[in-house]
């Protein structure tokens, strides 16, 4: 088991410092976060553990706000080998534009739990 420690509080407010604890050697890496915006952060952590030796590396995210650089970050950036986001956040464009980039869907998930909620069938 690894894992990465961010430390915040740099300059902008982003990440100061990234950490690797454990040993990622020859192994598939995965990154889950709730929300990628820029990306900056997860293509940090997908270098990082690219320079530790992992084989490979898939990143997680709930929401996929992908905005101003995103696309054009995950594109040109070789440390990352598949990015995946729910359907939270529209991305028809996105998706034609980034092959790395792949979308799964939670609209059954989301419509189930509405509708226990609005039958009160907790």
């Amino acid at each position: 088991s690894s894992g990465i420690n961010a430390e915040y509080g740099g300059p902008d407010g982003g990440i100061s410092q990234m950490t690797l604890v454990g040993d990622v050697s020859k192994k598939t890496a995965v990154i889950v976060d709730d929300m990628a915006d820029t990306c900056g952060t997860v293509l940090k952590a997908s270098s990082l553990l690219r320079a530790s030796g992992a084989a490979s590396v898939e990143a997680f995210m709930t929401h996929g706000l992908l905005s101003g650089p995103a696309i054009d970050r995950i594109n040109q950036d070789s440390s990352i080998d598949r990015f995946t986001v729910t359907d939270t956040v529209c991305q028809k464009q996105n998706i034609e534009t980034c092959s790395k980039l792949h979308v799964v869907s939670v609209t059954e998930l989301l419509a189930s739990r509405i509708s226990k909620l609005i039958s009160f069938d907790r």
